[in-house]
């Protein structure tokens, strides 16, 4: 299983449908496309790069060499991928189309309308069928960084293309406006947060596996020395602090000096005795 591939998420769902009730999603998926404003809030929803729904028909299963199976139900297969989490995805997309999912999903059997949420991401939960193998050209980035980086490559053409009969000065000018139009997609992306500390474990134990087993370029496994001896804790406590007294306290004067406050002593402040209590017996305040 692999539903994630860097920053994507792959996602594979199918619903049963009667197949009396199949031809009124044809009739839905029809208006649709004749109707895309229908369908408006899917423009706000840029962490999503591909979202399908299709309409297969008992009879339709690609057999693959087995015989054919004796289905009673046409089936609605949906297929998306986007950036960020399974949970994020699914409120943005209830928020974002509420409408247009209760139209998609109309025919499909016991689908309970995409508000309230929590009985829609149980219902895609139960139909959710987990990536075999996803692969994903660009796992570093988003749907965002790549726009933004064909944007930066759009706009680098085109002012290539006048460079011969640019000034010096004009080039450099319109290079710099250049880079202040396109700052966004000049960094590096990064990594992918972590959206499942049980994925990110398994993604790491299978890398190790994978090249314990096979090796960088596939030819078995790496004969290499391993550092296994821990840092000595003397090394970790001398990079972090600074065992100088001397030193200490110049850094909490000079932090002191900054915020405008008294610096704190290395001794832990002093907590005054406590008042006598009453005797049980007299209400007088005793000292035993």
């Amino acid at each position: 299983m692999s539903n994630l591939a860097g920053k994507a998420y792959g996602m594979n769902v199918v619903t049963p449908m009667r197949p009396g009730v199949t031809w009124i999603n044809y009739f839905l998926f029809m208006i649709s496309r004749s109707l895309p404003s229908t369908l408006s809030g899917l423009l706000g929803l840029g962490f999503i790069h591909f979202a399908r729904w299709v309409i297969i028909r008992r009879d339709q299963w690609p057999q693959l060499g087995q015989p054919p199976a004796n289905l009673s139900n046409d089936y609605m297969l949906f297929c998306s991928n986007f950036n960020g989490t399974w949970d994020q995805y699914i409120d943005a997309f209830a928020d974002g189309i509420p409408g247009g999912l209760d139209l998609f999903w109309y025919s499909s059997t016991r689908y309970p309308n995409s508000i309230p949420i929590t009985p829609f991401k149980d219902y895609i939960r139960a139909n959710q069928v987990d990536t075999s193998y996803y692969y994903n050209a660009t796992p570093g980035s988003g749907q965002r960084d790549i726009k933004l980086a064909l944007k930066l490559s759009h706009d680098l053409a085109a002012l290539a293309a006048k460079a011969d009969w640019l000034s010096d000065a004009e080039l450099a000018s319109a290079y710099e406006r250049l880079l202040i139009a396109n700052q966004g997609g000049l960094g590096s992306p990064g990594y992918a947060p972590v959206a499942s500390c049980d994925t990110a474990a398994a993604d790491r134990n299978r890398a190790d596996a994978e090249l314990g087993r096979w090796g960088a370029g596939g030819t078995g496994g790496i004969e290499a020395e391993r550092e296994l001896e821990p840092v000595p804790a003397e090394v970790v406590v001398a990079s972090s602090a600074n065992a100088d007294p001397d030193a200490r306290a110049a850094v909490r004067a000079a932090v002191a000096d900054a915020l405008d406050s008294t610096p704190h002593s290395d001794e832990a402040p002093k907590v005054p005795d406590a008042p006598p209590e009453p005797s049980a017996e007299t209400g007088e305040k005793t000292d035993g």
